[in-house]
Formats: C-alpha cells, sequence, structure tokens
C-alpha cells in the first residue's frame, strides 16, 4: 500500500507525550487527529530522529525530526448505493442531511444495506478524504431510525474529531419536535413527585436521570440513578390539544445526547411520545376531547412522533457558527392537522 511521508520538527515547549505533541505540530493540511496520530504510532508508521517509535507515552524535545508514513485512505467495504438524500449544507469538511423517518443511519446487524452511510458514500464520492484511514462518512451522532431530521457528518478526519468534540463537551445545538401524550404542566402534583424531574423558568420540563440498557429488553434504555450514563433533557410546551388536553407538541433540547434519550425522558415523565412502539405503551387518546379524526389518525401513526428540527455548531475549520433548521416532514404535519382539526382528510 502507497504511503505518503509527513515530515516536520518538533517546535518549542513540546507537550510531555508523543502522540500530544503530534497532535500540536502536525501540519494542519493532514488532517490527523490524535485518535488518528495514536494508531499510526502503534502502527510503526512514526519515526522520531529517524528511529521508529510505537509508545504514544515516548518524550519528545524541541527541534526532533519526524517522519510520519500515511497509508492513502483504503476504500471500505459497505457498498455505495444511489439513494436520494435531502442535502441541506455541504462543503469539504462537512454535509449535513435532513434525514427521512425509516432510514438507519449505519449498517448494522439486520441493516446491513440502504443506510445513510451507503448513501453518503455514493453521494460523496471521492470528495472523502478518509476518516481514520478509510474512505468513508465521519459520524458524529445518530438519530433514531424512525426520528426524521438533521444529521452533520464529517469528511474528514479533522472535521470529525473537530465536530466530535463538540457534541462530547454538549456545546452543538440540537432540538427536536416531540408530540406527547398529555401535557407536562408544572402544576401537576404527579409530575413533581417523579424522580429526576424539575421544571425551570417559563414552565420548562427538566429530566435528569442517568440512562442505561435496560435488564431484561436490551432494545430499550431504562432511567436509573446507579450506573448508567448521565442524561439531561428539556421540554418547552409549544401546542396543547384536546379539551381536556389528551396532548401536546413540544420542543425538546438535548443537554446530552444518549440512545434514546427524549423517548425515555418523556415515558418516564409519563408523558411517552405518540407512535413510541417501544416506550408509548398502549395508552389510547380520549376521543371526546379531541377532534373528530384525530384518534384515527393518531392509532395510524407508526412511528414515534420525534423530528431532529435544529442543529447548530462551530464549522470544524473555519469557526463559524452554524444553524440549520428542517421542516417537519409531511406525516407529522397531518398529524398534527387532525389534532387541531383541520384535517383535509
Amino acid at each position: 500500500m502507497r504511503a505518503d511521508l509527513l515530515c516536520f520538527t518538533i517546535a518549542a515547549d513540546p507537550p510531555p507525550r508523543l502522540d500530544k505533541a503530534l497532535s500540536r505540530d502536525v501540519p494542519a493540511s493532514a488532517d490527523l487527529s490524535r485518535t488518528r496520530l495514536a494508531k499510526l504510532i502503534g502502527e510503526g508508521a512514526v519515526r522520531v530522529n529517524g528511529v521508529v517509535v510505537s509508545d504514544p507515552k515516548t518524550k519528545v524535545a524541541e527541534g526532533d525530526s519526524v517522519e510520519i508514513g500515511v497509508p492513502e485512505a483504503v476504500e471500505v467495504e459497505t457498498v455505495a448505493q444511489d439513494i436520494p438524500l435531502v442535502v441541506v449544507y455541504e462543503d469539504d469538511e462537512l454535509i449535513v442531511i435532513d434525514k427521512p423517518a425509516g432510514m438507519v443511519v449505519h449498517p448494522a446487524p439486520g441493516s446491513p444495506d440502504q443506510t445513510l452511510v451507503n448513501a453518503l458514500l455514493h453521494h460523496c464520492g471521492d470528495s472523502l478524504s478518509g476518516i481514520g484511514g478509510e474512505k468513508r462518512p465521519g459520524i458524529v451522532h445518530r438519530i433514531d431510525k424512525e426520528t426524521s431530521g438533521l444529521l452533520v457528518v464529517a469528511k474528514s478526519d479533522r472535521a470529525h474529531h473537530a465536530l466530535a468534540a463538540q457534541f462530547e463537551k454538549h456545546s452543538a445545538e440540537r432540538a427536536y419536535l416531540a408530540i406527547c401524550h398529555g401535557v407536562p404542566d408544572a402544576g401537576d402534583p404527579r409530575l413533581r413527585g417523579v424522580p429526576g424531574v424539575s421544571f425551570e423558568a417559563g414552565g420548562v420540563l427538566k429530566l435528569t436521570t442517568q440512562l442505561a440498557r435496560h435488564k431484561t429488553d436490551r432494545q430499550r434504555q431504562a432511567v436509573t440513578f446507579h450506573g448508567g450514563r448521565h442524561a439531561v433533557t428539556r421540554a418547552r410546551v409549544l401546542e396543547t390539544f384536546g379539551t381536556p388536553v389528551a396532548a401536546a407538541l413540544l420542543e425538546c433540547r438535548l443537554e446530552t445526547g444518549r440512545t434514546h434519550q427524549i423517548r425515555v425522558h418523556m415515558a418516564h415523565a409519563g408523558h411517552g411520545l405518540l407512535g413510541d412502539p417501544l416506550y408509548g405503551g398502549r395508552r389510547k387518546l380520549p376521543a371526546k376531547s379531541l377532534p373528530e379524526g384525530a384518534v384515527e389518525a393518531v392509532d395510524g401513526f407508526s412511528r414515534q412522533a420525534l423530528h431532529a428540527a435544529t442543529l447548530g455548531f462551530e464549522h470544524p475549520v473555519t469557526g463559524e457558527w452554524m444553524r440549520f433548521e428542517a421542516p417537519l416532514p409531511e406525516d407529522m404535519e397531518a398529524l398534527l392537522a387532525a389534532l387541531r382539526g383541520n384535517s383535509s382528510t
């Protein structure tokens, strides 16, 4: 396999470890993240003063000469497929997609193809410079198969590294639109007794728990307060439906991004999402409180009513703040119309 030779010199006051020093001093044009550099060190692709160094903790000094043999990005086994995509934005470093409900993000057992990754491999083609040494799109975050909306995907190693850091630090903006059973009201005494539930100014529902895989159903996540991963969701009521209220349109904002987070948290609060097959339960809407046809529309809605509507982040290269919005898909618009009583059907 052909490898490009990258040569440079360690600058003044280097960090004590080789991997950190390389991460600081490697030319930006090389598009090598610290993770990728650590892998290259372990593969024996790094020489310091002519000697192969395979320990990332090796000390380096100012003026040390570094050579890195960077292998050409290899083609991945995942098949490129010509699948239509809604591209909201694209440049040399990243692409923002409005994903339809029903599309899996990444190939996995049970979904080996027809995924977003398959589509991106075809759409991006040679514009993928390589993620971790492979010509593939860098998946920074995911949304569930049956959730629609915005995703940012890296096209270069440096973009992947920088975007992943933002999501890890929770500095990226993510807002979802969701339709839930009932309405999470600060005046509801039941909610005041639910562990992990609190309210902030303006009646914003805040859920603070740990999330872990369900003990008996590995397809589900579960709220826990011992172990698991920290998760924080905020939900604001935008509109209510029915007299008395039977459902509500929410804006949900993620402080953290855990698997199924909004769906699990809203179910924990007793306000599961309409159509959610895993967490919505068999709860039925009261027909007498809703317009004619609304219950039928809800019963026919076969996915969780959840849409990733807003996505904001700093551009990984320019530092410019970028913010995107995706309109509700037709199925959720039709569901809202039925709940409002102005459905055309």
